[in-house]
């Protein structure tokens, strides 16, 4: 079980870092489908965020501030936004994930395709996020029975 690391250096510096973190992972999704990058590597450094607040802060901290039925309904909701994007793309007449064919009020089709895109990036960005802290926190709070080697 990972407990709280009791030195303010490490602390202050997480507590610096995270926000940043978070910003960047933030700015590497909404910069995903104009340039390599978005929902996938975002979601990770989103998830690497809060597995930092859990090596600084410790384990009962992360889970105060992220409860895993949040991360559930983040994970579900990625998958509904993704595949949702994508079953209305069939049934406005295209193919799975066609983004040409949502009926979005822009005026051309690279605008309405790159907002398709973005919406993706999003859903992926909540599931990868949330699976990446629901995995940390699964592997960090498995009890051993007291035979640490």
């Amino acid at each position: 079980m990972i407990t709280q690391y009791e030195n303010v250096i490490i602390k202050t510096i997480c507590r610096l870092l995270i926000p940043f973190i978070q910003l960047y992972a933030i700015y590497v999704l909404m910069h995903g489908h104009y340039s390599p990058g978005g929902g996938f590597q975002g979601g990770v450094m989103m998830g690497a965020s809060f597995i930092l607040l859990v090596m600084a802060y410790g384990l009962d901290e992360a889970r105060r501030r992220i409860s895993v039925k949040a991360l559930t309904v983040y994970a579900c909701l990625g998958l509904f936004i993704y595949s949702g994007i994508g079953a209305f793309a069939l049934l406005m007449g295209g193919n799975y994930l066609d983004y040409g064919t949502l009926p979005l009020p822009l005026s051309s089709i690279p605008k309405i395709r790159a907002m398709g895109i973005l919406g993706i990036e999003i859903g992926v960005f909540l599931g990868v996020m949330s699976i990446m802290i629901f995995i940390f926190l699964a592997i960090a709070s498995y009890d051993t029975g007291g035979k640490d080697d």
